[in-house]
């Protein structure tokens, strides 16, 4: 390695940095006033449509990663993509590059990327009774990216700076160490909460796009009844969808009288039998589902113990379930049982080897053993099979570190300090260029 190369390097500001400034500072002058794609008039945006599909395909896959990806039943996702794809023909931004992801999380939520990337995780899908329901919910996201939602909080000065989060924000447990930074690259302020306003009028899009698609918008009230009742749980799996969707009795109340109002007397089909069809095979391991949420709730409650049995009771009912041996394999790690933990994200790959979290997993319980080595050859997988994570950049530079070999480790060093510059992994790195005399 060239010392003064990196001595004498001017930090590069890395694109997905570039976006968020950009959209908030220099870039504003170029964007200025924009129409609204729903109500026609003109609104002050600092974000362009282009920015928002750029920002959106960066950072989505990790967040879908993060979310166990997307579920291997082929018959599933093709059904939710097909509403998806309908309902959105029919929206006022049908040119968007939407895509439609049935997610293998089992926490009880559905969120959009401001370019279109939707996702609606396996937990949700239990809760819904009807493909009018499915509609509705998916409606309502879609309502969130024609009005623009993320790109007016990115204007109202929301995200005035690039946040780098795990996981474990976005999915599940306190496993921050265990996840330790998988996914999620700045994807907690994109998902971040809707504003009640916002909420209100995704709901009034999903309502008018689901009547457009001939749903009978009975659907729509029995989407907000279920999400009423839900929100009165005290269920950690509920924790992201009344985060990221606030719920209110204004909220019901507001679509129930418009549904009420203005569409009376609809004879249109709720579809229950052919939801039920397509959701059969999910439903077969419901209890698996649910299972792998409470252990998640008894882990945020700190009982570890109980939670290692709910997650065991959910392999026996789904040895084959991807979320199941991964939960195990980080349950595991959580308690310092790294040979073990080895054994069942080895499992979770071989389930699903296109997905790269079990990668993650893998190398993490590597590295836990100091099989440096092997931790190298997982993480460079998951690089491989995931690039832009600067996270991975340091666990790299860590195993290569654990191997002696100082250059190589000081190049994943100084590329990953390019993109994060604080926290523990970033004081670690520098210490390490610092100490080896790199800087």
């Amino acid at each position: 390695m060239n010392i003064s190369r990196i001595q004498n390097k001017t930090p590069r500001l890395s694109r997905r940095h570039f976006l968020y400034l950009a959209g908030i500072g220099s870039l504003s002058l170029a964007t200025g006033c924009a129409t609204h794609p729903v109500t026609g008039q003109r609104q002050f945006m600092l974000m362009s449509e282009s920015q928002e599909i750029e920002l959106d395909k960066e950072n989505s896959p990790h967040q879908i990663s993060a979310d166990y990806g997307v579920v291997q039943d082929k018959n599933l996702q093709d059904y939710v993509s097909g509403v998806g794809r309908d309902m959105a023909s029919r929206s006022h931004r049908p040119d968007m590059p939407y895509s439609f992801n049935t997610l293998n999380a089992t926490y009880i939520n559905a969120y959009a990327f401001p370019g279109g990337t939707i996702g609606v995780s396996r937990g949700i899908l239990l809760e819904l009774q009807d493909e009018a329901e499915l509609a509705s919910l998916i409606g309502h996201e879609l309502g969130h990216v024609n009005a623009r939602h993320t790109a007016q909080r990115m204007t109202r000065g929301m995200l005035a700076q690039v946040v780098f989060t795990g996981a474990a924000a976005a999915a599940g447990p306190q496993w921050e160490n265990v996840v330790a930074g998988l996914g999620g690259i700045g994807t907690g302020a994109l998902l971040a909460s809707y504003s009640r306003n916002q909420e209100r009028e995704a709901d009034e899009l999903g309502l008018e796009y689901m009547a457009r698609a001939d749903y009978n918008p009975e659907g729509f009230v029995g989407l907000m009844e279920m999400l009423k009742d839900m929100s009165g749980e005290d269920r950690g799996s509920l924790e992201m969808l009344f985060s990221t969707h606030p719920m209110s009795s204004e909220r019901y109340q507001t679509a129930v009288n418009r549904v009420r109002t203005d569409y009376q007397k609809n004879s249109k089909p709720l579809y229950r039998e052919r939801y039920m069809d397509n959701t059969a095979r999910l439903r077969q391991i419901k209890q698996a589902v649910q299972d792998m949420q409470e252990g998640d709730d008894l882990m945020r409650a700190k009982k570890p113990g109980e939670a290692g049995e709910k997650y065991s009771s959910a392999l026996q009912a789904a040895p084959e379930d991807y979320v199941a041996n991964l939960k195990m394999s980080k349950y595991l790690l959580s308690r310092d049982n790294n040979s073990q933990a080895r054994k069942y994200a080895s499992e979770a790959r071989e389930i699903y080897p296109e997905e790269p979290q079990a990668m993650h997993i893998l190398g993490m319980a590597w590295l836990r053993q100091e099989k440096f080595e092997q931790s190298l050859a997982e993480f460079s997988r998951y690089q491989e099979r995931l690039p832009g994570n600067p996270n991975t950049l340091f666990f790299q530079g860590y195993s290569y570190e654990g191997m002696g070999r100082r250059n190589q480790a000081a190049e994943k060093y100084y590329a990953f300090l390019q993109q994060v510059n604080q926290g523990d992994k970033a004081q670690h790195a520098y210490n390490r260029l610092k100490e080896w005399g790199y800087i």
